[in-house]
Order: C-alpha cells, then structure tokens, then sequence
C-alpha cells in the first residue's frame, strides 16, 4: 500500500467534466496500518474512525455539530493512514436544444459568524450546516492558512509535498487563522471565510479543484492539507496554484480529506429528480387481444383460452378483436413518472400477425382490417377488428394440429397512430395456442381476453403551428399480462394504484404484476413450437442473418482492400466497425486479417501434413465431436462432411501442440471458426488464437493461468459488481462454477451462434480483456435474477436461463455495447496481487509439502519429457529405419538407371553407326539413281528422235504415196476415156470389165514396192513400241527399288534425301509422260498405211 495518499479528479473544469474514482484495495483480513504522531493507541485511532465514517442517520444534526456527514459509498471502507482517493462526478442537465451542459443554480453560502463558535478546548473544530438552497455544508474552525504557490504539475503528489513544506517552514509566524467551508455535494464551492471577521478570503468551486493531498505522517507536514485549483476559462491561459493549511492535531486531516472525499462523490438529489423529470413522461395502455372464429351459420364467436393459450381449431374463418384502453390509475404509478394527459388513439394503421416469438418486423403478415373505431360504451377505448383467413399458405403453422404436449406461438402486432406523435407507435404482444382438428368440441368455461400491460415514454419535442404538443417516441415497453376483466363481467378490475413499489420493480424487470409474465417459462424452437425451459439451449442454435445495410456493407468496401494490401496495419475506423459486429459475408475474410494470417501457405502446408499422423487422443476428440454444436445442420450428422473435418481440425492441432495437447471444448471454438471458413484456414487461425492471444495457456501448468483468470474476474466482480459479489459470498458461489466455460471456450459452448460470432469479432480485435467485459455485462444484465436466487438457482440459471437470454439480436447487441464500454484496466494490478499470495502462501507452506509438491511437479514434468523424448527417440529410430531403406531403395534404382544408361548409350553407338551405314547406301542409291536416271534420259531422247524421224518417214511416204494415187488414176481414167471412144476395143473389153470406167488392171510393181515398204515400217513401229514397255518395265523395278531405300531410312529423316527423292518422283512422272505421249502419236502416224491398205479395193473397183 502506498505511503502517500491523495484525493484527486482526472482533470480539471477547463479541460474536462469527467472525473474517476480509485479505491485503494483492502483485503477482507488486514486492517489499517495508521502511523499517526503522538498518538499511538490503536483502539483509540479505530474508535474515531469509526464514528467518522457513520452516516448520519436522522435530517437534523446533533445539537453540538460535532458529527461530520459521510456518504453512504464510504460505509464500508476503511481508510488507509494518509487519506482517500475519490471521484468527482459532474451535474449534466439538458437544454432546449437537447446540448447538456453543466447546472448553474443560485447558492446560498452559510455564514459562519451566524453559527456558535466551537469550544476553545478543541484543537480543531468542524460543524455540520443543512440549507434548503445549497445543501449541507462542513466548516472547519481554526484551521490556519499558509499561503499559496504557482505550480506546474497540478496532479504530481511530490510537487505538492514540496510546495507544502516549504510554505510550512516559512509562514510559522505569518499563518493566517480561517474557516474552511466544505459542500456536501458536487454542486458548491469551497469557502474560506476569515476566522476573526468572518468575512469571504476566497471561493473555489469543486470542478475546479484537481487534487487534494495530505502531509507525510513522519514529517512536520503532518498537519497539514493542501489542494490544487485552476484558474482560466481554457487549458492554454490556465494558472495552477496550491493552497496548503495546517489544522491543530494530525486527525483532523484524515477528516478534512473525508469531508472532500464526500463531496467528490455526490450530486444533489433536487438535481437527480429534476434529471429524472426531464427523461421523459410515460403512459399506461391496456391492450386485450380476443379471437372470435366462425360458426355454421356464419357468425363469430370467441374461442375459449385456457392457462396460457388460446383453443384455435383448423381451416375455420377467424377475426381479431383488439381494444386499447388506458390503464387504470396510470397517472399515479407509484414513483414511475407518469403523467395526467390523455392520448388519443386517431387510427390503426395496420394489424399484423406471425407464427412464432420474437418475430422481425418484416416477417409480420397483415391482416384484413374489418373495422376500428372507439368504442360505444367505453369513448376511451379504441377497438380494432381484423378478418384471418386460416388457408393462407404463410399460416400453415397456425392452421395445423398441433400435438397435445406442445404449443405454437404466435405473435400480433398493431401500429396505432396518435395524437401528437407524427410515427404510428407499433404494440406487440406475443401468446400461445393450441390447434384442435376442425370438428373439435369445447366446453366454454372461460372466455376472458388476454390483456397486456404497456408503458409508452415520450418526450416533448416542439409545439405545432396550432399549438399541440408534439412527442417522440423514447420507448415501447410490454410490462407484460395483467388479470383484467372486461367491464361486462362481474370481476373485480385491477387498480393500479394499489401496486406496491415492488410490483412496479418487478413491471419494469418485465415481469406481470399478476399470475402471467411477458417471459413464460419456456423458449421456442425454429417452428415456433413449445420448448421446456428446463433443458439447457443446444449448442449451435440460433440463426445469423446475412442481411446487412448498405450504408455498414459501403464502409468495409472503403477499408478492406487498403486492409488487405498491407495486412500487418489495420486501417482507421476498423475498430469501430468490428465492435458493432462484422457482416456475416465477410466474417472469414476478416477474421484471417484480424489474426494476421490471411495468407500463411506454410502453416496450410504443416496442417496437410498433420492430418497424416497418428494421435493419442483420437478416441476423446471423436467423443467431443458429436456432442459440438449438435442443434446445427453441418454438424448433425455422425461421420458426416461437418464433423469429419471438425475431427481432423481438433486431430491436427494435438499433433501440433504436443505440450497442450488436445484440449477438452476446443472444438466449440474449431466449429465456430469452421462455419466461416475452410479446413486449412480455420486451423490457422486456430493456431493464431492458441499462441498468439494466449489461450493455450489457460490450460498448462495445472491451469494455473486459469485460477488466476478466476481471481482476476472476481477482483473486478467486488469492485464494479460489489452487490453480486455479495450475494455470491453468501451464497458460496465461486468464479470457477460459473465462468470457466467462458474462459475454456471463448463463450461458444452455449451460446446462440450470434453472440458467439459477435463475441469473436470483439476477441480477435481486443484480446483476452473481451473475455472480462462481456463477463462483468452478463453479470451485470442479470443483476437483479442473480441476487434474488439461491445456490442452486444462481448455477441453474448460467447453464439454463442465461443463454436463451441472448437469442434476441438485440439483446445480444446491447450486452457487447455495454461491454465494450467497462473498463478493466486493474488486470495487470490484480495479476500482481495473485503472483504475490501465491508467493506468500508458497512462503508460509510448510516446506516438506512444498517440497512433496514441488517433487510431484517435478516427477510429472520428469515423466512428460521421457515419455517425449521416447517418443523423440522411437521417431528418431523409425525415420532412420525409413531413411535406410528409401536409401537402399535409391541405390537400387541408381543401379538400374546406370545399367539402363550403359546399355542406351551402346544401344545409341551402334544406332549412330547404322546410320552412318544407311547414309553411305543412301550415298551410292543416290548415285545409282542418278546414273539410272541419266541414261533413261538418254535413252527417252534417243527414242525421242527415232520417232520423230519415223514421224518425218510417214509423212512423207504419205504424200508421195498420195500423189502417185492421184497421178494412176488420172492414167487410168484417161486410158477408160481412150477404150470407150474405141468401139473395137469397149466390145473386147467390156466382157472382162464390165461397164465402161469399171475397167480393172493390174496393179503396177511400184505400188507392189511401195506396200512392201508400208509393212517394213509397221513392223519396225512394233519394235519399237516393244523396246519402250521393256523401257517401261525397267524403270517401274527401279521405281521399286527406290520405294524400298526410301523405307528403309525413314528413320533418319533426312530433309536432302527427301528432296532427293521428290524430284527423281517428278522427273520419272515426266519420262512416263513423255512415253505416253511417244505411244499414242505412233498410230496415228500409221494412218496412212491403212489408206494403203484400202486403196487396192479402190483400185480394183
């Protein structure tokens, strides 16, 4: 504990008007250690404490006012020997223009010459005055006022203790005598009145004061106080001074310190009222809902409603009966602010109904309105009526029978346009029924509506052009059922007047002032059927919505590929954007970059590689594997894609982490990251978590980081929670029942998957702190369930009613903004304080089972390394066997990959010397064919030319053969002239000849030579044409032979051989062209013999 003590705010009226309070811990067993001068009876100096540290029980003040005023925050502490360090809060009222702003209210100072003077037999004296105006007011008498000093450091204790000592070294002789008047609240000033006058030396209001210290207890400062004060309207032209004064005896200090502590703390109650009065004013409506269904001859009447449901039966026509009364005695509600002005109800702007609890708005079907309007008896009461067709398909749920052991919820809704508030105000009231077959039969024994409670706080905004008030709407509240019944029946009505103040506790709780609750005693499961609220919510229940504004989806498209360029800096305005929850699309992608391993191949590869090996713990993990997340679809099925990869996600991290190992809950965290991503990159950033964020710690060295956790918490507990803590020291509840789960496994275990995924995007931005905030604003959300249980209720209530608590989104949005708000920052004080009992408890242990547990320790740790390092060594001895034999594998293979290569490498001599062989043949083919082809060319000419000097023979044998024909027949016919004139030779003639001109001669011996001729020449024709297909023959075996060297070094595929060939190919084509040519033309140039051969038949003719 510290030597020095010192009463400080966190800053001063210029530059803030927040301050904070720091409490100086105790424990429960230690007692103050005061070291005062010249007094050192302790039972004396306990004694005056005591009666310092009282609250005045009674308005008055005793008669001697020697009773200073304690406020109630200080009851219970006990303060250390120097002073208190407090908080000093300030008044904030609101202004027209909705601005807050600090009060500023008249002050009536009390005058200290107007109140007896203290008795001269006291060193020093303080009395306690009441006014009506400012409050109480403590003056010190006889307090002597050193001086004043400039300072730089207004908040530095050891410039203050400075200053003080050298003004009490100096003003011995110069001290000036005065009251110092001290105001009980936060609202007044401090007065320093001069003591023989009584007239005002200096005024100083409380905002402006910055520290108040106390001289050291072992020094001549001893007596004396001091505070520091500012003076300036802004931080750049303020000036710091400390006033230091001295009282007659060491006690009074530790009083004058007291007195400032209580001033810091309170604010005037006149102020909190006139806080509360300008919240808002609040209204009270009774809303009856009635279901009427149809008859068989057409008219409608009211279905029976037994406990809490309504009777409904199917495929028959219903109406909705809703009437909206003020409720009764709802101007006085006993310390609810109410008010005496009536709203009117101008119109319904619509009825909606819905299956199930908790339904979004837009989810709510609207109904067929059938009328609305006051009604008659009753002008205050508005009543509106709805037609419901049951065959609608969306109601399905409410036109089917349900089995007799469940019920169906459902949920009516009315949007109600009033008087002065410009939105329509929607009421929703949600119930249950129980649908019978269509013939079912009821006995109408009760007939009474349900009737809910509804509070309706609004706040004057402005006035209209007419003149009438306009609101808005603060809030909508179901206060829940209330026992009414109409005024047609003979019950008694409900005054609501008579409602105690606990009752009106227990409305505001949402709880019915009757024999009904807006929260019944049971949860609906996803088809709005009835569920026990005994059994515990499954793990992995609740829906997540994937719908998110524009506006929120707008901001992340701004900050996310600046995000994922430079991923080792997050951007600006992340922070804030994941604290409100991160749209469920980019959850994945966003929690690898807020782990810092969106990209880590290598550890994607590690884990590849991991799923391979053999684990211990196998048996365990697939234990825990079907009991994870069991009310989710992905992970329902045994053996199935869920929770196969759940499997060797928890399989590969006990590999991974050998010292872990597997840890028990570790697959709630693994599913929840698993829905978001893939295998590789939930195991990532499931790693990251473990090391990284610390969490693999909680569960070594005997979970002693966890218990320290555990002390952690309930430090915080006993300082923001103090009433719980209580109740729980009471009831002997301890952390580790209630908050080891959460610590475990991150809140994933029980809760609706919303807040889980919500709660992990505050983890992965804030760290373990998270884990203390959102469990201080459970704690702290369920206050008032808490306290009022007992031991058994208070474990039944975390495993069973706290979950469903947060299936609303809204709710659960609500709890992260009230954690992210608490401030834990004593985390690193209280781990020192549980280091240091730790230690002490080890240093007051007896040494032996120290020792014996230092021993046990040892052994483990002794154990755990050989069992490591036989498994080091059995690894080590299995990869070298494994090692060996691919060794051996490998040389054998080299062997036979050198083998092979000697035996390609002949393979590819001989082959090079085959083909040079080839090429050599290939050589002399070419030669051979180039000899070949040069003597058929030859040869193809010489034919060439003997045909064309047959060619030349024939054709002139024709003409000349020709011309002798002509020149015999013009003989012949000039001798066939000549023999016909002569009349002797016609007659000798004729007999032989015939007629004239048919005369017949023989054939002359030139022509005889010349047809001798003809056949020389045809015959020498044939000959020739008989050399040319031998010719012919020739070349085809030598076209045939090509063909086969052509095959035969293909494989070389030379590109000069290839040509080669292509052009022998071309220049054969040509000489057989060329043949053709020689042997189509020879005929014809035989034409002529055949005219020869035809021209004895002329000439015999």
């Amino acid at each position: 504990m510290e030597d020095c003590s010192s009463l400080r705010s966190s800053d001063s009226a210029g530059t803030s008007e927040e301050y904070e309070i720091i409490d100086s811990q105790l424990t429960q067993d230690s007692e103050p250690q005061l070291n005062i001068a010249n007094n050192g009876n302790m039972d004396d100096l306990q004694q005056e404490l005591t009666e310092v540290m009282k609250e005045k029980t009674s308005e008055n003040s005793s008669p001697s006012g020697t009773e200073n005023k304690v406020p109630p925050a200080q009851k219970e502490e006990k303060p250390s020997n120097q002073s208190v360090i407090a908080e000093k809060p300030t008044t904030v009222t609101s202004g027209d223009d909705g601005s807050a702003k600090p009060e500023e209210k008249s002050v009536k100072e009390p005058d200290p010459l107007s109140y007896p003077r203290m008795s001269a037999s006291d060193d020093c004296n303080f009395q306690t005055i009441e006014n009506e105006d400012s409050g109480d007011y403590t003056i010190f008498n006889r307090v002597m006022y050193l001086g004043a000093a400039s300072i730089n450091a207004p908040r530095s204790e050891s410039e203050i203790q400075r200053n003080m000592a050298i003004l009490n070294a100096q003003a011995q002789e110069q001290a000036l005598e005065v009251s110092v008047s001290v105001p009980s609240n936060s609202e007044g000033c401090v007065i320093i009145y001069d003591a023989a006058t009584g007239t005002e030396m200096a005024r100083f209001k409380i905002d402006s004061i910055l520290f108040c210290a106390r001289g050291k207890v072992d020094m001549s400062e001893a007596k004396c106080f001091a505070f520091t004060s500012s003076h300036g309207e802004t931080p750049e032209n303020a000036i710091f001074q400390c006033h230091v004064f001295r009282c007659q005896i060491p006690e009074a200090v530790a009083r004058v310190l007291i007195t400032f502590a209580a001033t810091f703390r309170r604010v005037p109650k006149s102020k909190q009222i006139k806080d509360e009065k300008q919240e808002g004013k609040e209204h009270f409506f009774d809303i009856s809902l009635e279901i009427k269904e149809e008859d068989s001859k057409g008219n409608f009447n009211v279905v029976p409603r037994d406990k809490e449901f309504f009777k409904l039966r199917t495929n028959i026509e219903k109406q909705l009966i809703l009437t909206v009364t003020p409720a009764p005695g709802s101007t006085q509600m006993g310390g609810i602010p109410s008010t005496n002005e009536e709203l009117h109800v101008e119109r319904c702007f619509g009825l909606l109904i819905a299956p199930g609890r908790r339904v979004k708005h837009a989810d709510m079907n609207l109904l067929e309105m059938v009328s609305m309007g006051s009604n008659v008896n009753d002008k205050k009461s508005y009543v509106i009526s709805g037609h419901w067709d049951p065959a609608d398909p969306i109601f399905d749920v409410l036109n089917q029978e349900t089995p007799k052991d469940r019920r169906v919820s459902m949920t009516v809704a009315i949007d109600l346009v009033m008087r002065g508030i410009q939105e329509p105000v929607r009421f929703i009231i949600e119930t249950k029924v129980r649908v019978y077959p269509q013939n079912e039969r009821f006995w109408y024994f009760s007939k009474k509506p349900l009737v809910h409670l509804f509070s309706l706080k609004l706040k004057q905004v402005e006035h209209s052009p007419q003149g009438d008030k306009q609101y808005i709407v603060l809030s909508v509240d179901n206060l829940g059922e209330v026992e009414r019944w109409r005024p047609s029946t003979m019950s008694l009505s409900l005054n609501l007047s008579s409602l105690t103040s606990s009752t009106l506790s227990s409305l505001s709780t949402g709880r019915s002032p009757s024999i009904a609750s807006i929260e019944t005693p049971g949860c609906d499961d996803d088809s709005g059927f009835f569920v026990d609220d005994d059994e515990p919510l499954l793990s992995g229940s609740g829906e997540v919505s994937k719908d998110c504004p524009q506006g929120e989806l707008d901001l992340w498209r701004q900050v996310l590929p600046k995000w994922q360029a430079a991923p080792q800096q997050i951007p600006k305005g992340v922070s804030g954007l994941v604290k409100r929850g991160i749209p469920e699309a980019l959850r994945g992608e966003v929690w690898q970059l807020l782990c810092g391993c969106s990209d880590d191949k290598e550890m994607m590869e590690t884990y590849k590689v991991l799923i391979t090996k053999d684990c211990a713990s196998e048996q365990g993990i697939r234990r825990d594997i079907n009991r994870t997340f069991p009310a989710h679809d992905y992970f329902k099925e045994a053996g199935g894609v869920g929770q196969d990869a759940l499997f060797k996600i928890s399989k590969a991290y006990a590999v991974y982490d050998e010292e872990v190992g597997y840890c028990q809950g570790l697959s709630f965290l693994a599913a929840a990251l698993l829905l978001h991503m893939p295998e590789e990159q939930t195991f990532c950033v499931l790693v990251k978590i473990m090391f990284d964020y610390g969490l693999r710690d909680l569960f070594k060295d005997g979970f002693e980081i966890l218990h320290m956790r555990f002390y952690q918490l309930g430090k915080l507990m006993e300082e923001q929670l103090p009433e719980i803590w209580l109740h729980f020291q009471e009831q002997g509840v301890e952390v580790h029942m209630f908050a080891s789960q959460w610590f475990l496994t991150l809140y994933t275990a029980k809760f609706p998957l919303f807040m889980v995924f919500h709660y992990l995007d505050v983890f992965l931005l804030t760290g373990v702190d998270s884990v203390f905030q959102v469990a201080l604003a459970l704690l702290q959300m369920s206050k008032k369930e808490l306290v009022s249980l007992d031991f058994e209720g208070i474990l039944k209530y975390f495993r069973v009613s706290l979950p469903k608590k947060y299936r609303n989104e809204d709710v659960a949005r609500q709890l992260f903004k009230l954690a992210t708000s608490l401030k834990v920052k004593k985390l690193k004080k209280y781990e020192k304080e549980y280091l240091a009992i730790k230690e002490q408890e080890a240093l007051q242990e007896d040494p032996v089972v120290r020792l014996e547990r230092e021993n046990r320790r040892l052994l483990e740790d002794n154990m755990r390394l050989e069992r490591e390092n036989d498994d080091l060594a059995h690894e080590l001895v299995t990869s070298k066997i494994s090692m060996r034999h691919s060794l051996d594998k490998l040389e054998d293979k080299f062997d036979n990959l050198n083998k092979e290569y000697k035996s390609i490498h002949s393979q590819l001599g001989d082959a090079e010397e085959e083909k040079k062989r080839l090429l050599l043949e290939a050589n002399q083919v070419k030669e051979l064919l180039k000899r070949e082809v040069d003597k058929g060319d030859i040869e193809s000419q010489r034919n060439l030319a003997i045909i064309a000097d047959y060619k030349k023979i024939c054709s002139q044998l024709s003409e000349r053969l020709d011309k002798e024909q002509a020149a015999n027949a013009q003989t012949i016919n000039m001798y066939k002239v000549k023999v016909s004139k002569c009349e002797k030779c016609s007659g000798i003639l004729s007999p032989v000849t015939g007629p004239p001109g048919e005369l017949a001669l023989e054939e002359s011996p030139l022509v005889t030579k010349l047809h001798q001729q003809v056949r020389e020449l045809e015959l020498e024709l044939a000959q020739t044409k008989l050399a040319l297909v031998e010719s012919e023959c020739k070349n085809q075996d030598l076209v045939h032979q090509l063909g086969t060297a052509m095959t035969e070094l293909q494989a070389a595929k030379n590109t000069w051989f290839q040509k080669t060939l292509t052009s022998f190919s071309s220049l054969k084509e040509r000489t057989a062209a060329g043949a053709s040519i020689g042997g189509t033309t020879v005929p014809t140039s035989g034409a002529p013999g055949s005219g020869l051969q035809r021209q004895p038949s002329k000439e015999s003719s």
